[in-house]
């Protein structure tokens, strides 16, 4: 793995703005409906992070690129639901996930307007919400006053434990910052868990009848 992880932290060292891009995709894609509950954005971006304390990526940036493809992602989603009202909770493809659609709705029922910020941590129901709260008739201003909020809390939520992380390896465990131990140990560590992760939910909503549901990802 660390073979596959060298030539990428020297690939984004010289090709930085394809980093800054792929942050941004990450972002946005998973908040798409249905997408959004197979593209690992969030894993993408906890394991990137661990290139901002060795200078390949700069924090400002980073936290942009994230913040800005979040903010587009989720907005695009809401103004379809908002557009399209209960019709898109009933059409392709969101018709061959019925399960999250209604967890989603419960979601939103439940927790009413903030369901929007609370649902930017939850995967994979946080690629439904925004749909969800257009289709169910919330208010442009009241979305935005919620969901900017919200994207703010996550980009840093993503990005700063594996700055954190990486330089604490580096400060206080002694390991040198030109051998890339520590973004090895921080980014194995984040698709390690990733994957656990993954499969537990998976397995979960197998036993539980959640055939239909979109496949997670954290």
């Amino acid at each position: 793995m660390t073979s596959f992880l060298d030539p990428l932290i020297a690939f984004v060292s010289a090709h930085a703005w394809l980093a800054y891009l792929t942050l941004f995709l990450a972002a946005l894609l998973e908040a798409v409906p249905v997408v959004g509950s197979v593209i690992p954005g969030s894993t993408i971006i906890l394991a990137l992070s661990a290139l901002v304390p060795g200078g390949e990526l700069q924090l400002p940036w980073v936290l942009l690129a994230a913040a800005i493809g979040a903010a587009l992602g989720d907005g695009s989603a809401y103004w379809i639901g908002h557009r399209r009202q209960r019709e898109i909770l009933n059409a392709w493809p969101l018709t061959n996930y019925p399960r999250v659609v209604a967890e989603s709705e419960n979601f939103f029922h439940r927790f009413g307007t903030w369901a929007v910020f609370f649902a930017r941590f939850v995967p994979p129901i946080r690629a439904f919400v925004p749909v969800t709260a257009g289709a169910l008739g919330m208010a442009p201003a009241t979305f935005y006053a919620v969901n900017i909020p919200a994207i703010l809390a996550w980009a840093p939520a993503h990005v700063l434990p594996g700055v954190l992380a990486v330089s604490a390896l580096h400060e206080y465990a002694g390991l040198h910052r030109h051998a890339h131990v520590g973004k090895h140990i921080w980014m194995l560590t984040v698709f390690g868990v990733a994957i656990v992760l993954g499969m537990g939910m998976w397995i979960y909503r197998r036993r539980n009848g959640g055939g239909a549901s979109a496949k997670p990802q954290v």
